[in-house]
């Protein structure tokens, strides 16, 4: 595990952190559409026990995938039970009812938004279901649901309060040189820009108290790893990275466009973000 340490952040497991200004959009602002859906969620899982860790998937027409992927999510990790919260983004196939069916509390929203916006939705999910921590992975099977126990690990043992797993720290699949040239790009100028030691900034493996995802500021309707990533850090949130295998989507393709297209607006995005942190006043709190 690579710790990625941050000056200002207190004794690991106090809870204590540098937190940005208060007001904060954050997972919580929800619009009327998010809070409709979330409300008809909640009232048809109020009776179903609610686990410590949830695990959040954002699906747009991947019924082919996402009931592999939940069945794979292990029951238990690291002492902690599980539960996988499916949010299908406006799919027009039956991603929905392939997600029940393997065994996930699922979300439908009417219309696509975009991966960000389902995520969002999903963090405040779990939340109101009283989950500590939030893991993420991907609905198309591109990484492995077993490593999830690997990104929570460092943040039950109190060394971490927001974990990626890194496929530059591990092994990846692919052969798409630009896409792999634009993970190591962008992590160096992530690392550049937050001071933090960043080697994979889109992997969507992760985990983080369930806190983060309400005092972080999320705007992004897509490419929210980043967002969330750079926003975590510069609010003083103890980071770290694990080893991660990325064996790739198990079918279909890919929704997030050409390498072009991607890399331009993933970069975008990372530039908005550190300079909308940047420009906010520190001040101390707890979360």
């Amino acid at each position: 595990m690579v710790r990625l340490s941050w000056p200002h952040s207190t004794q690991a497991g106090s809870g204590a952190t540098v937190l940005r200004s208060a007001g904060r959009r954050g997972a919580a602002a929800l619009g009327p559409v998010d809070e409709q859906c979330a409300a008809v969620f909640l009232e048809e899982h109020r009776d179903r026990p609610a686990a410590s860790v949830a695990v959040v998937i954002a699906a747009y027409n991947e019924e082919d995938n996402v009931a592999q992927v939940v069945a794979a999510v292990p029951e238990v990790a690291c002492g902690q039970p599980t539960e996988v919260i499916v949010v299908v983004d406006g799919a027009t196939d039956n991603t929905a009812e392939a997600a029940r069916r393997a065994g996930a509390l699922v979300c439908e929203v009417p219309v696509n938004r975009g991966q960000g916006a389902a995520l969002r939705l999903g963090y405040h999910l779990a939340r109101q279901r009283g989950a500590s921590i939030i893991a993420t992975t991907d609905a198309d099977g591109q990484w492995d649901p077993a490593d999830i126990p690997k990104v929570v690990a460092p943040i039950v043992a109190g060394q971490a309060d927001f974990v990626s797993a890194s496929r530059r720290l591990g092994s990846t699949a692919s052969t798409d040189w630009a896409r792999n040239l634009g993970v190591v790009v962008f992590a160096a100028l992530i690392s550049l820009l937050t001071g933090q030691r960043v080697t994979d900034p889109s992997c969507g493996l992760r985990a983080m108290r369930a806190g983060v995802t309400a005092a972080v500021a999320l705007d992004q309707p897509q490419y929210q790893a980043s967002e969330l990533l750079i926003g975590a850090a510069m609010a003083g949130y103890k980071l770290a990275e694990v080893p991660t295998a990325m064996p790739g989507r198990k079918s279909g393709t890919t929704k997030k466009g050409g390498n072009l297209v991607y890399g331009l607006r993933f970069g975008a995005v990372v530039l908005r973000t550190w300079w909308r942190e940047w420009r906010r006043p520190v001040n101390t709190r707890r979360s």
